[in-house]
């Protein structure tokens, strides 16, 4: 049964493989996403400023996802908790794991603790197959653009409670 908790610094060393060894393709691709060519100190980075989830079993990292918050120092587009950086072991591919943790993260992290009504996330463009998985886990598209990474970023949006009520006094 996997395990789900936040990364510590501790974790960093282990998190960069990972990452480094799940983008691969990423990078084979041409395709700049931070966590593609990411250093120890990016990670760290991403550990200390943002909420970065992991997926391990028996000691081992098995998924990871970062969010960033919208009071953080690297907000999203839409004032919501914004997915980035995750990877899931290429060694444990095609098992439903990258599932089970954005899963997670949505549902107990986000729409449980945070009670955030909706999170969202960016891709590129060009990617042969990322915006149809996401479409398919509920996110649909909210636009575009070029942030200078050469590659348009589609960012997505998946509502996580859609009968939150309106803001109101007492």
């Amino acid at each position: 049964m996997p395990n789900f908790r936040l990364a510590t610094l501790e974790d960093a060393p282990a998190v960069l493989d990972l990452t480094l060894r799940a983008y691969k393709p990423i990078r084979e691709m041409g395709i700049n996403f931070a966590a593609a060519t990411a250093d120890l100190a990016l990670v760290e980075r991403n550990i200390k400023y943002n909420m970065c989830l992991l997926m391990e079993e028996e000691g081992r990292i098995l998924s990871t996802i970062s969010i960033r918050m919208p009071w953080g120092p690297q907000p999203g587009p839409f004032g919501l908790p914004h997915f980035w950086w995750f990877a899931t072991d290429p060694d444990v591919g095609g098992k439903g794991i990258g599932r089970k943790m954005i899963t997670w993260a949505e549902e107990t992290m986000c729409r449980d603790t945070l009670k955030a009504p909706a999170v969202s996330l960016g891709t590129a463009d060009r990617h042969p197959w990322l915006i149809d998985m996401y479409k398919r886990w509920g996110y649909e598209v909210q636009g575009s653009k070029d942030l200078g990474r050469g590659h348009i970023t589609v960012f997505m949006k998946k509502v996580l409670i859609s009968d939150m009520p309106g803001k109101g006094g007492h």
